[in-house]
Parts: structure tokens; C-alpha cells; sequence
């Protein structure tokens, strides 16, 4: 039997670049102002989540700067393709930088906001599991989610926001996002258990 670890690894990065591409596009539900990334994105903190518990700091770690690379190598190829010179029976390009144009700014606020906020998620989960002496699993799921989702919210909205938003927009989507996407992962967590559980268990059986 194979480990799971390079599938995760794989769903991981993807998450992570369709949520990137998403986030384009704010979208407003009546009051509440947030993103296309919204929908995928809190599942790459889950996934986190299993690759901490299961592999360790070191592995997760490695995953993480993987997705950062990903990021801004997506970044660089459309602003690469945005500049290059339009075929001429190409009539798209004003909807392509409409669109795909605000692409390298997303990736930047994405990636570093990622890269920080994922560091944050894994070290307290870590650190936490430390301190509970590998006891209450809730906690570390919980307390981790709580640190990384707000450091990530906070970087991603600050650079994402420039140019885009007043500060009342600013703070109204700086708010509903960390709300939604702890609360997200709350609600997710008797699945995050079972999945852990299932992980844990296949990899025991091919080491």
C-alpha cells in the first residue's frame, strides 16, 4: 500500500490555485462581502490540519512552500500572458485583464497571506499538541484554526483590498471572511476527525 501523503499533497495545491483563480471575483450575499475563493479555500486549512497530525510540522511544512511556489508561478504565467502581444483576431484582451488581469495581485495577497497563515495554523497545532501531551485533538483543531485563519484573513484582505475597497468594505470583508471560514472549519470537524482516523490508519498499515 501507498501513502496518502502525495494525494493530499496534490488536492492541497490545487485547492489552493483554483481558490486563487476564484477570488478574482468578489461576490456580495445581501450584506456579507467575500470572495469566489470562499468556496474551496477553507479546505486547504483542513487538509492542513491532516497533514500536521498525520506526517508532522516538517511534512505539512514542505507541502505548504510547495502551494506557495504553485502561487506565484500561476501568478508570473498570466501576467506573462497578459503582456505577450494579442493575435489580431483576438478581440478578448480587455476581458482577459478584466478578468485574469488582477490575477497577480490576488496570487500576491493569496500566496503570502497562505504561506503565513498555513505556518501559523502548523505551529499551533503542533504547539498545542505539545502542551495537551497529544490529548484533545478538538483543541489543537480549534486553537489552530482560530491563529492561522486569522493571520491569513488579515494579510490576504490588506493587499487584496488596495485599490478595491473603502474601509468600510475593507473591514466587512476582513470580518465575514475569518468569521465564515473558522466557523467552516468548526462545523467540519467530525469529518477532519474521521479523515485523520482513516489517514492515520493506512499509513500505520504501510509503514
Amino acid at each position: 500500500m501507498r501513502s496518502y501523503y502525495p494525494i493530499l499533497a496534490a488536492i492541497f495545491c490545487s485547492l489552493l490555485l483554483i481558490s486563487n483563480i476564484g477570488a478574482v471575483k468578489f461576490i456580495d450575499f445581501g450584506p456579507i462581502k467575500t470572495d469566489g475563493g470562499a468556496f474551496l479555500f477553507p479546505l486547504t486549512y483542513i487538509l492542513g490540519d491532516v497533514l500536521t497530525e498525520v506526517y508532522g510540522y516538517k511534512a505539512a511544512r514542505r507541502v505548504i512552500f510547495t502551494g506557495f511556489g504553485i502561487g506565484i508561478l500561476a501568478g508570473f504565467t498570466f501576467w506573462l500572458i497578459q503582456i505577450s502581444p494579442a493575435a489580431s483576431s483576438w478581440e478578448n484582451q480587455a476581458a482577459f485583464e478584466a478578468i485574469l488581469g488582477f490575477v497577480p495581485q490576488i496570487v500576491a495577497a493569496s500566496v503570502i497571506a497562505f504561506l503565513l497563515g498555513q505556518l501559523s495554523n502548523s505551529w499551533t497545532l503542533v504547539w498545542i499538541k505539545g502542551r495537551t501531551h497529544g490529548k484533545k485533538l478538538w483543541a489543537r483543531l480549534i486553537g489552530s484554526t482560530v491563529v492561522g485563519e486569522f493571520v491569513d484573513t488579515l494579510v490576504f484582505t490588506l493587499i487584496a483590498s488596495l485599490g478595491r475597497l473603502n474601509f468600510q468594505e475593507f473591514l466587512n470583508y476582513l470580518a465575514t471572511g475569518y468569521v465564515y471560514k473558522t466557523l467552516f472549519e468548526v462545523i467540519l470537524l467530525p469529518i477532519t476527525y474521521r479523515v485523520i482516523a482513516k489517514v492515520k490508519q493506512h499509513e500505520a498499515m504501510t509503514s
